[in-house]
């Protein structure tokens, strides 16, 4: 499971009902609706006609605080709940050939980026993630020529930046961290899900909890500065004696952060192929839980960032300052430069990137397609963002933090006051509590009870045209 990326386990679109509910005065909506991480969501993207050069698209953009994603999308396995770009292995050479199109690639955004009057010497990269599918499932020399792309083509400097990377029990192994932890990596994300094997096998994700331990060991004996591990809720058969234990499990470790995600079931996943779906039960037991492993955390001395993740107050980067925010590793803003199937970049009027699937045979075409190109200086698929879509990108992913948005900030930006822009909806919000009214009044910031609700909340404020084109979209 991403943490930093677009490919984070993003849940399936809001319907249009599901998302006027909260505009239209009806009954509160149910707190799942979906897992909002960018706006908009990548359903609402589509083939671009004109094809634009990246050269014209960046040639605005301001490029001295740039984040880098590259996108591995190979995983040893395909967990049950995965609507990820990712493909189960990669036979004949397959991680080489897309190794070879990523360095092309990378080559013609570095072009595209200093082809305005700026010139390379403005070109800056503030932050950097590789996210996947699972980015070691490249061995440790693949994964060293992943790292030589990003410093050799992009420019980054990996050991100057915060460099978060993704992995799995089963790819932790120490060469392959000796590598990242010798490259700059100053974050390890973890998916473990779930500390107990009947659950991991009810959700489809093969593994042993001493086959986890073990990683987490080589990982904490790799000295990579922040450790995150994250966590499911909601899964078949969970209780809270077992989540407690889950919970438990990972606190023994000492993690920087946590990441607790509710279990989602989406269209052509593997458990969405068994037919489960949601239901009240099921929203009031993953409500339930949630709770619960948010009360531990804060009682563990975790400060809550946003209603997923969770960090210990002080964490040191790796980079000789604290953490300040979920922004140190977030890949979901304007200035963000995605590599690789799957990966997305934003400019601020586009945002673009390559065709979407979760059938692993539609998959495996994206990234045959993508291995077999040479042309990497146009955009391809992508959605284009005028002022309203901008306002409401920055409210939506400003309100999901815990520390919300300052009034002074947005009325900078945008010439005016948020709750001129959306009254119904931030007045909707006040009625069901969501809203944190007893803070300085410059503050716009969720309560408690709006932050186990960010599921429901987010989608209420995606426009009718996103909306649209989501509910549009055919799942492929």
């Amino acid at each position: 499971m991403s943490t930093t990326s677009a490919t984070t386990t993003a849940g399936p679109a809001a319907t249009p009902d599901t998302a006027t509910a909260v505009t239209t005065g009806a009954a509160a909506p149910r707190p799942y609706e979906s897992y909002v991480y960018a706006y908009p969501h990548k359903t609402a993207y589509r083939p671009l006609p004109d094809r634009p050069a990246l050269r014209e698209l960046w040639a605005g953009e301001r490029k001295d605080a740039l984040s880098l994603y590259l996108h591995i999308p190979f995983c040893e396995v395909r967990c049950g709940f995965c609507n990820l770009f990712t493909r189960i292995g990669a036979p004949d050479e397959l991680t080489t050939r897309y190794l070879d199109a990523l360095d092309r690639q990378a080559t013609a955004v570095r072009d595209a980026l200093a082809g305005g009057q700026e010139g390379t010497d403005a070109i800056r990269f503030a932050a950097a993630a590789f996210g996947g599918g699972t980015p070691t499932f490249l061995d440790a020399g693949e994964l060293e020529r992943l790292c030589d792309i990003a410093e050799r083509r992009m420019g980054a400097d990996l050991r100057a930046v915060p460099l978060s990377v993704e992995t799995s029990p089963a790819t932790a192994t120490a060469d392959r961290l000796a590598v990242l932890a010798g490259r700059g990596a100053t974050r390890l994300s973890i998916g473990v899900q779930s500390f107990v094997d009947a659950e991991a096998r009810a959700a489809v994700r093969p593994q042993r909890r001493a086959d986890v331990e073990a990683a987490l060991g080589r990982i904490r004996d790799a000295r990579i500065p922040v450790l995150n591990i994250d966590l499911i809720y909601g899964i078949d058969g969970q209780t809270e004696r077992t989540w407690g234990h889950s919970l438990d499990a990972a606190l023994a470790w000492r993690p920087e952060e946590l990441y607790l995600y509710p279990l989602y079931i989406r269209p052509l996943t593997g458990l969405g192929r068994l037919g489960a779906g949601s239901d009240a039960v099921w929203d009031a037991q993953r409500l339930r839980l949630y709770r619960q492993g948010r009360d531990r955390l804060l009682a563990e001395g975790y400060e809550q960032v946003s209603m997923r993740m969770f960090r210990r107050p002080g964490t040191d980067t790796g980079t000789g300052t604290p953490s300040q925010g979920a922004d140190d590793y977030a890949c979901q803003t304007d200035g963000m430069i995605g590599l690789g199937c799957g990966a997305r970049s934003y400019t601020s009027r586009l945002h673009y990137s390559f065709d979407y699937a979760v059938d692993m045979r539609e998959i495996r075409t994206i990234i045959d397609t993508y291995t077999a190109t040479e042309d990497f200086s146009r955009a391809e698929v992508g959605r284009r963002v005028d002022e309203d879509e901008a306002r409401r990108r920055h409210l939506l992913q400003s309100l999901l933090q815990a520390q919300g948005m300052e009034v002074a900030g947005y009325r900078e930006r945008f010439g005016s006051e948020p709750a001129e822009d959306f009254p119904a909806e931030l007045d909707r919000f006040a009625e069901l509590g969501w809203l944190d009214t007893g803070t300085d009044p410059g503050l716009l910031r969720l309560s408690p009870e709006g932050l186990a609700y960010s599921d429901a909340l987010g989608p209420a404020l995606f426009s009718p045209a996103v909306r649209a084109a989501m509910a549009a979209y055919e799942v492929k």
